[in-house]
């Protein structure tokens, strides 16, 4: 449920400069989902600036973002994590 959405806010936020790829996920299934589940997905400035930064020398950043799965009550169901893989696209040419 939670796929690709850290991938994709992201790659959107950095633009087209960038390479940004889903590395790796990890999911934490607290209780069970027996009704309609959410979650939010936060991509701020700080974390946009962030990686910048980090792949402003052609490094690849890895970087973990992690979602919480809630009910509509507010119950916790899984706690997931997604790692990127960012960098900077190579100039042709």
């Amino acid at each position: 449920m939670t796929d690709p959405f850290w991938m994709i806010l992201v790659l959107h936020g950095l633009g087209p400069d960038y390479v940004v790829w889903d590395k790796a996920a990890e999911i934490e299934f607290v209780a069970p989902g027996r009704s309609t589940l959410h979650c939010d997905f936060e991509v701020t400035d700080a974390l946009l600036d962030e990686l910048r930064e980090a792949a402003a020398d052609g490094s690849k950043v890895l970087r973990w973002c992690e979602t919480e799965v809630r009910a509509a009550d507010g119950t916790l169901v899984a706690r997931v994590r997604k790692q990127l893989y960012v960098r900077r696209k190579r100039d042709r040419g």
